[in-house]
């Protein structure tokens, strides 16, 4: 092995920590379950791999993740709606909370899991990316190319539609 192919891989092998909670907890929220994000997570990781050239920053790879992730998540929806079977309800016994957040009850958190997936994908996608991701919906519009007041929408509809549903579902938690 040459010295540029141990640095190239010790450069890849970053990248992945770097990035592998972020890839991996979108594709769980758009797709709602943990096998299927595992494998999407892979997906991304070997695009990556294959395109790792050219990508110009740390901005551009974070942005370029983000938007390969939604779109293989995406894409493994579709497939999976073309040709339905039986779903596991698995759930990853590792919950990815960021540094400084608050950990929810568990039960209040596998029901808020639960209703986010009920959503219309656009809307899910949104607002996974602008509460997980905390992007904004400027950045949110140029990630999946889509006009501002689109994003906005499924963001607004979104939201609605999660409190109509947890002031039906979750009376205990709503005040």
């Amino acid at each position: 092995m040459s010295a540029q192919m141990g640095m190239e891989s010790i450069e890849f092998r970053g990248l992945i920590e770097q990035h592998q909670r972020m890839v991996f907890s979108i594709a769980l929220r758009v797709t709602g379950e943990y096998g299927v994000a595992e494998e999407v997570a892979q997906d991304v990781f070997l695009e990556l791999y294959r395109g790792a050239d050219k990508l110009e920053s740390p901005d551009h790879t974070k942005f370029w993740l983000r938007r390969v992730t939604v779109n293989k998540a995406t894409d493994s929806l579709r497939r999976k709606s073309r040709r339905p079977e039986a779903v596991a309800e698995e759930w990853m016994e590792e919950k990815f909370v960021p540094d400084g957040a608050t950990k929810l009850d568990p039960g209040m958190e596998a029901r808020l899991e639960d209703l986010l997936r009920t959503l219309p994908e656009p809307m899910r996608i949104a607002v996974v990316l602008r509460h997980q991701e905390e992007m904004l919906p400027d950045e949110i519009a140029a990630l999946l190319g889509q006009p501002v007041a689109t994003v906005k929408s499924h963001l607004q509809r979104g939201l609605q539609l999660l409190r109509r549903k947890a002031a039906v579902t979750m009376k205990e938690y709503v005040r």
